[in-house]
């Protein structure tokens, strides 16, 4: 049974062919042959020679990533790839909730151990196993995430460890260990046992690795809330520890977590929430999805019963999966709903993390939705180099950071090995490209800012080199070209190794029990994963038969066809054409409706009758969210309004472009500073404008605790070093998936650089008083004059009524302003009355062409209510 889940490889489903014919490219324009060419290039096959190439440019850039690290870096956690130098917690300035990763124990060191073998770098390996044994310590004074800490440290030290096992006993290598790796990991894994201490069994998402929780000097253990996937994400790494060690207190602690959100889903829907109280077991925030939040809590599911053989974790699984693809799944999106009320999609964007769900799809057996959500994840990439952080339903970049994640990799070596298709080679290869086109820099990769401008940010986290370079080289290898069987282990969420044997290895635990389930009809894959000969029989091309459906989703890559034509019929009663150029003049195009070939209900021909075209309906670009500037102007000595920090508005609170004269207030710094709990300096923050760090919990939170303290409004600064708005695009705050309705404050986001500004004024003069305002209203700013507009209506009279009665029907409303213009129809039941023909000149001040005189126009020198000019 484990066999058929574990091996996914299957016999190619496509013969190399040739792409074009020689008809085709004597018929096909130089465009569309030039975008065939793409497309074949995409789904032809991959020699031996390209796959081996592909493969040395893999190990070069691993070389360059982890050379990096080991010659700027180590023994600090993390690489800073512009600075060129190690980030070490507490010297560098603080990040808020992503420093929780670091905890001083050479963190890339050890999350990549496991991936220097897979590379056959077994001497590297033998070097990088023995300097962890000399130099990590796990005893630290350092608060760390749980969740991180047992993914990438305990994960790293296990799949380490098995690696290093099976080289000892292979007789060749790693003679001189003696099982240091596991020996680290146990210590770890009691340091974490602490953090379960709590009265429902779920985790806290933080623990101090020397004084634990409850120790006064553990500077933790106030939190109430964790993440569905901080609690749920535990069971492969503490099974495993379980089983390898023979404690099984591990083990436990990790089921009975997983009991806890199994108990807690909502039994009408089978959804779990995002974030849920670790006391009480309420769920904090109810938005369900398969992202952030909630994203390995699945995973973990589906391999817990790979890695155990324990039916309970399948059964959840199933029923959990079943209510995804009933509520969350819309092929080819995947939308967060509302756990209780499933029918409701929360939010209209994506993040990022979602991209290892066609992977675990493929692990279903599930694969048709599998393929037609990594296409769709392919075509974002393509639209904007790599996948940003959040995009929207439109594909437009929600949130453009971009981190180096490696989901998208994975979920396309999971679609290759289940289907064999080339295509996703050539998707493997885009990554490998595009990594060193625009990721690669002197000392390593490094994320990318905002994939809008390309710029870089100063942080290279240690799953670039766990998860990304291990898809990537294990998609273009064979199985007699990897020094270990892949088929023998099981990725976790970090794509550590452990070993699928450990199903056999029994440890005394409580197993945990699933109540039988409201009927669901097994079938012959219920236990299995199929092949794809038996889901597509005689059916090679299925894979792309699906993908063809998503191929131009985002619109990149589709060859240029003009778009069906909207026409408003206007019958100028006119023998001139002074009419016509005038209204050629303002960008209408104007087609004598007997140049038209017309049905029979209107056969004959109409002398001065004319065709409008909508030319504002041609262009397909889609533009991105309108962002109004706002701005905090310190106004208080020696500042005088003259320094202006730019910042971006929330999608919450007070409506600032409402409130005439801005929001007036002096600023002081929140305790604590990410105001992610109760505030502990509210007698400070009553009456002021609190500064308030981004991270560990939604801007929702900490405005509410800040509301809660009596503070006056809510400058939220960004937590990511060196941040600032020239080139980073502002973006509105949003909430966080419950209404905000009870949030009144006014609330405003700096980057860094400029929040910086506003911090250095504070600490120089202690009392600064700043204005919160749109920043076209600033103080001193000067306004310039708004363009000259003006609203034309075309009042149409039926054919042959009199000249001064309009007829019943359509009104035809421009509507010019600076460089634009609008037309607009609209019905009206009937126009009575006699209107007095007016002849004036018509100049829109910012246009260049030539005024019109003696054209029948009815003016007004501001647009209607209900135009949009």
């Amino acid at each position: 049974m484990l066999e058929h889940m574990r091996r996914l490889d299957a016999k190619s489903l496509r013969k190399p062919g040739l792409c074009f014919g020689t008809d085709m490219l004597l018929k096909t324009l130089l465009i569309a042959s030039l975008l065939g060419w793409v497309n074949c290039l995409e789904n032809q096959s991959m020699t031996p020679e390209e796959k081996t190439n592909i493969r040395n440019q893999i190990l070069e850039m691993f070389d360059h990533a982890y050379g990096s690290y080991m010659k700027y870096a180590y023994p600090a956690d993390e690489l800073m790839p512009l600075s060129c130098k190690g980030r070490v917690r507490g010297e560098e300035p603080n990040r808020g909730d992503i420093d929780d990763s670091l905890g001083k124990f050479s963190l890339t060191l050890i999350d990549t151990l496991d991936t220097l073998v897979v590379l056959n770098k077994l001497d590297e390996f033998d070097d990088a196993v023995k300097k962890a044994v000399r130099d990590v310590r796990l005893d630290n004074d350092v608060v760390v995430s749980v969740f991180e800490t047992n993914i990438r440290v305990l994960g790293g030290l296990l799949g380490g460890h098995v690696m290093a096992d099976l080289l000892r006993q292979r007789g060749e290598r790693m003679q001189w260990y003696r099982d240091e790796l596991l020996h680290m990991a146990v210590e770890l894994g009691h340091r974490l046992i602490p953090a379960f201490n709590t009265s429902s069994g779920l985790p806290y998402p933080k623990v101090n690795l020397r004084y634990g929780i409850l120790n006064p000097l553990s500077r933790t253990g106030t939190e109430s809330d964790t993440c569905t996937a901080c609690a749920g994400t535990m069971i492969l790494e503490f099974a495993a520890l379980s089983r390898l060690s023979g404690e099984s207190v591990f083990e436990e602690h990790a089921r009975k977590a997983l009991d806890v959100l199994w108990e807690r889903r909502q039994r009408g829907s089978d959804l779990v929430g995002t974030v849920i109280n670790i006391h009480n077991g309420e769920w904090v925030r109810k938005d369900s999805g398969v992202g952030a939040g909630i994203d390995s809590y699945y995973e973990y599911l589906m391999k817990a019963y790979i890695l155990l053989g324990d039916d309970t974790f399948l059964q959840r699984f199933n029923i959990h999966y079943s209510a995804i693809m009933k509520y969350i799944s819309q092929p080819p999106l995947l939308l967060n709903v509302h756990m209780h009320n499933p029918t409701v999609s929360v939010r209209s964007w994506m993040d990022s993390l979602l991209a290892f769900f066609p992977g675990l799809q493929v692990l279903t057996g599930d694969l048709k939705p599998a393929i037609e959500t990594h296409e769709m994840l392919y075509q974002v990439t393509k639209q904007h180099k790599f996948l940003p952080e959040a995009f929207t339903t439109e594909f437009r970049v929600h949130w453009g950071q971009h981190l180096l994640r490696p989901e998208f990799a994975e979920s396309t070596y999971y679609l290759y090995k289940a289907t064999g298709d080339p295509y996703y080679l050539r998707v493997g290869q885009s990554i490998v490209e595009k990594l060193n086109a625009f990721a690669r820099v002197p000392c390593g990769f490094a994320a990318v800012q905002d994939v809008r401008t390309g710029t870089h940010e100063d942080r290279m986290d240690s799953f670039f080199l766990a998860e990304m370079f291990k898809y990537l080289y294990l998609l273009f290898s064979e199985k007699s070209q990897l020094p270990i069987n892949m088929d023998d282990y099981i990725f976790t969420t970090e794509a550590h190794l452990l070993p699928v044997s450990l199903s056999t290895t029994q440890v005394t635990v409580q197993t945990n029990v699933t109540e039988a389930p409201v009927a669901h009809d097994e079938d012959l894959f219920t236990h299995s994963c199929p092949s794809t000969e038996t889901l597509f029989p005689n059916n090679p091309l299925f894979a792309k038969t699906i993908r063809d459906g998503y191929k131009y989703l985002t619109g990149v890559g589709r060859a240029f066809t003009p778009l069906p034509i909207r026409e408003i019929e206007l019958p100028l009663h006119d023998s001139g054409m002074e009419p016509v150029e005038f209204l050629k003049s303002m960008g209408i195009s104007l087609t004598p409706l007997n140049d038209f070939t017309l049905g029979d209900s209107i056969g004959s021909k109409h002398k001065g009758v004319f065709r409008v075209k909508l030319v504002a309906e041609v262009s397909q670009t889609i533009e991105e969210e309108l962002v109004v500037p706002h701005a905090v102007q310190l106004i208080s000595p020696p500042f005088l309004g003259r320094t202006v920090l730019t910042a971006g508005p929330a999608k919450f609170g007070m409506d600032l472009t409402k409130q005439e004269h801005g929001v007036k207030g002096t600023i002081v710094k929140a305790s604590p500073y990410t105001a992610c709990g109760p505030i502990e300096n509210a007698a400070e923050v009553k009456g002021r404008i609190a500064l308030a760090l981004r991270g560990d919990c939604m801007f929702a939170a900490k405005a509410r605790w800040l509301q809660q303290a009596g503070a006056g409004g809510v400058i939220f600064i960004d937590h990511r070093e060196g941040s600032n708005s020239e080139e980073t695009p502002l973006f509105q705050m949003v909430g966080d998936g419950d209404s905000t309705e009870d949030i009144t404050l006014p609330l405003v986001f700096l980057f860094s650089r400029e929040g910086a500004v506003l911090t250095s004024a504070l600490e120089e003069h202690h009392n600064v008083d700043v204005l919160l305002l749109p920043k076209e209203r600033q103080l001193g700013h000067d306004k310039s004059e708004k363009p000259v507009s003006m609203n034309i209506k075309l009042r149409l009279r039926e054919e042959g009524g009199s000249e001064g009665r309009a007829a019943p029907g359509t009104t035809l409303e421009l509507v010019l302003e600076d460089e634009e213009v609008l037309l607009k129809e609209t019905d009206e039941e009937e126009l009575g009355g006699k209107q007095q023909s007016q002849r004036q000149q018509v100049c829109s001040q910012s246009r260049t062409g030539p005024c019109s005189t003696d054209a029948p126009q009815a003016l007004n020198s501001k647009p209607e209510p209900g135009t949009n000019p």
